[in-house]
């Protein structure tokens, strides 16, 4: 079945998060990684929970979508979002990107 769940793969994205940063911003998607900066401190996940609330707004899907898989407590991250395929995810990631 097509765009089924089953057949559809949600995006993986490793992502490079710069907390503290004067502003919450997407600064590139070359590669194979995504930088972003956000202005929440690491403390208490505060970061985390910013770089998932950026994504879902660049990604144009709920917040619920977006998971840290893992590096919960590092600055790369690996992101899973639920819903966008790999190739959609970057694309709209690389048109934001500066």
């Amino acid at each position: 079945m097509p765009g089924s769940a089953a057949t559809r793969r949600d995006a993986r994205l490793t992502v490079q998060v710069q907390p503290r940063a004067s502003r919450n911003e997407i600064l590139a998607a070359a590669g194979g990684s995504i930088r972003v900066r956000v202005t929440a401190p690491p403390a208490d996940g505060a970061a985390n929970e910013a770089v998932r609330t950026l994504l879902a707004g660049a990604l144009e899907c709920p917040r619920s979508a977006v998971t840290i898989l893992r590096g919960h407590a590092a600055r790369t991250k690996l992101v899973g979002v639920a819903g966008v395929s790999p190739d959609e995810a970057r694309a709209r990631l690389a048109a934001l990107a500066p």
